[in-house]
């Protein structure tokens, strides 16, 4: 069973630390992943740039609307995500309870799933 832990971090927090915290920060991150590959949990894992260089598209009536970043009115971004093979959606809140994001950021789990709300089955 797939989950995935998307780290939302706060808009703007990357630029309060110096290069030096960034990239320990980051090799910490790394270290987590190379940890869940040896455990055999980790399908794919990313960091995204910072959301200033990003766009957003939406299409309403048949028309495209793209708004380019940044977003000033966003509190939060998604700063990554570690896509995960787990027989429970317990285990993977244990394994988001061991990521060092969740000491800066909130760690979301969250279960792979169809678009639609198949609850009712």
């Amino acid at each position: 069973m797939s989950h995935m832990l998307l780290i939302i971090e706060p808009a703007g927090q990357r630029s309060t630390r110096t290069e030096a915290e960034g990239r320990e920060v980051y090799a910490r991150m790394q270290q987590f992943g190379a940890s869940l590959t040896a455990r055999g949990k980790l399908l794919a894992a990313e960091s995204l740039a910072s959301q200033s260089n990003a766009s957003r598209v939406h299409t309403r009536d048949g028309k495209a609307q793209v708004v380019d970043g940044p977003f000033a009115e966003a509190k939060e971004m998604i700063g990554g995500f570690f896509l995960l093979d787990c027989a429970s959606m317990a285990e993977a809140v244990a394994i988001a309870h061991e990521c060092p994001a969740a000491e800066w950021a909130t760690v979301e789990v969250r279960s792979l799933g169809p678009c639609y709300d198949d609850s009712q089955g």
